[in-house]
């Protein structure tokens, strides 16, 4: 017996199906709304949500990963009555179970009912809360979280993985980790630097070569993909592997034999495979530059590490991660922190994402010399100046987004009044626009935001929350439409 949650405004859909759920053998509640919801989800440890995305205090695809994280870590079902494309693409993106539409027939609801449960016992029964050895990775952030379940997916199985990212995300980590976790830990994790390889030398340096078989080789020469038997094989930059090599290693990925050069005989290495690309595989394959093949064989299980700027709440973590490995290495007294340090950490952007991060943190250590306390001055001056300049900006933003406030109620008033046109029909000193043209300018960018936002605003209010009507206008997508709400904290 499983304990259900139905998440849905209308009282005559939650009655439905609490009486459908009592005929499965499930016990139910219902919550009207998201807050309602929430408290019902941190007071009792929930099974199976059912969430419709409409409801009277935001949108329950917002939600969905509060709920997902919520006491007993619940699989959601979406039940909703407009079917919407792009709406079930993101809850699929954020782990919906299912993506169901109003009204839905008793047999499909059981279905997946039955289909949801099942695979929660499953997952249970595997004790997915097996102890992971993290040794180097760092955060908490949800963002981070859902690469930790992946991960452990992949450490618990032997399909190949690709693991995609920006530089300096810790993809190399993250493969090292899966590897440490696995069945293979004890063997060899061997590295192809994939940039390296040459058409000349590709096939030695990963099959090794004869005594004899080229110009230079004065000895019998083992190759990477042997060095991986029966261990781990991670091609780094995988999309830099030159088209002339693409084939022939997929052949050795789909049989696991190799055939060093100058050799006439075959051999078997029981390697495998992680690889990882700060690259778009998938457009590489329409433009002719990655055999889409060899794409289908490394991506069984594919983990995106995101950016350091989408978890920024991992930032002080990371930060005082690296400076205890620091002071352990060169042997010193641990450093007070200023607090203004961290916010200026917080007011970069990391273009290089946590390999930054931790150049940036050693940078600010070894310039404290030997002083007790880092400071934001110990910074390299880059980092200060960019974190200045965006500090700035967002002061500028603010204060032209609460001048249009401010200014609205007094806008609207002034229409059809002719203090408040020039006799040319141009608009006044009054129109907020032209405010905040007239005050600090703020770049481009924030600008153009705070216009976005005045628009989603003006939106909302013409149409009063019909987001049919809003869509039609607009020419947004239900899905972009939500994304803009979300990215400027605007309530539906």
């Amino acid at each position: 017996m499983g304990n259900i949650l139905i998440i849905d405004d209308d009282v005559q859909v939650c009655e439905t199906m609490q009486s459908l759920i009592s005929r499965t053998d499930h016990e139910s509640d219902s919550a009207f709304n998201i807050s309602q919801a929430m408290d019902r989800l941190a007071l009792k440890s929930y099974d199976l949500v059912f969430l419709d995305i409409s409801l009277p205090d935001g949108n329950g695809l917002d939600s969905l990963s509060r709920i997902k994280e919520s006491n007993g870590h619940p699989e959601v079902i979406i039940l909703t009555g407009k079917g919407d494309p792009d709406g079930a693409e993101l809850a699929i993106q954020g782990g919906a179970w299912d993506f169901l539409v109003k009204p839905s027939s008793i047999k499909q609801l059981t279905l997946s009912i039955n289909r949801a449960m099942e695979f929660r016992r499953e997952k249970q029964a595997k004790g997915e809360c097996v102890v992971l050895n993290l040794k180097d990775v760092v955060g908490s952030s949800e963002e981070i979280k859902k690469c930790y379940h992946q991960l452990s997916n992949a450490a618990g199985s032997e399909a190949n993985t690709l693991i995609t990212g920006e530089t300096g995300t810790g993809k190399e980590l993250f493969a090292r980790t899966i590897h440490d976790n696995s069945s293979r830990s004890v063997n060899n994790f061997v590295i192809v630097d994939c940039a390296s390889l040459t058409d000349t030398l590709v096939e030695s340096t990963l099959f090794g070569h004869k005594k004899g078989s080229f110009t230079g080789a004065q000895s019998d020469r083992k190759g990477l993909v042997p060095l991986a038997d029966k261990g781990t094989l991670f091609l780094d930059e995988v999309g830099e592997m030159p088209l002339s090599v693409q084939k022939s290693f997929l052949r050795v990925l789909q049989e696991r034999t190799y055939r060093p050069v100058g050799d006439n005989k075959e051999y078997n290495s029981d390697f495998r495979l992680i690889s990882a690309t700060n690259r778009d595989l998938d457009a590489m394959v329409e433009r002719g530059e990655f055999r889409q093949d060899l794409l289908y064989r490394i991506k069984t299980i594919h983990i995106f590490l995101p950016a350091l700027k989408e978890r920024v709440s991992d930032i002080k973590e990371l930060a005082l991660f690296h400076l205890e490995r620091l002071t352990r290495r060169y042997g010193v007294p641990e450093k007070e922190i200023d607090p203004e340090y961290f916010e200026m950490l917080y007011s970069y952007d990391w273009p290089g994402n946590v390999r930054e991060l931790f150049n940036a943190i050693e940078q600010s250590f070894v310039a404290t010399g030997s002083g007790n306390t880092i400071y934001p001055m110990h910074l390299p001056y880059e980092i200060r100046i960019e974190a200045v300049k965006t500090d700035i900006e967002k002061r500028n933003a603010i204060s032209a987004t609460n001048s249009i406030n401010n200014l609205k109620d007094n806008t609207v008033k002034n229409i059809g009044n002719n203090s408040a046109v020039s006799g040319s029909g141009g608009l006044s000193s009054s129109d907020p626009i032209s405010e905040v043209l007239s005050g600090t300018l703020p770049s481009l960018k924030k600008f153009k935001g705070i216009a976005e936002k005045r628009y989603l605003m003006e939106l909302q209010k013409r149409y009063d929350g019909d987001v049919a009507s809003i869509l039609e206008t607009s020419g947004l997508s239900r899905s972009h439409f939500y994304a803009l709400l979300k990215k400027h904290g605007i309530s539906q």
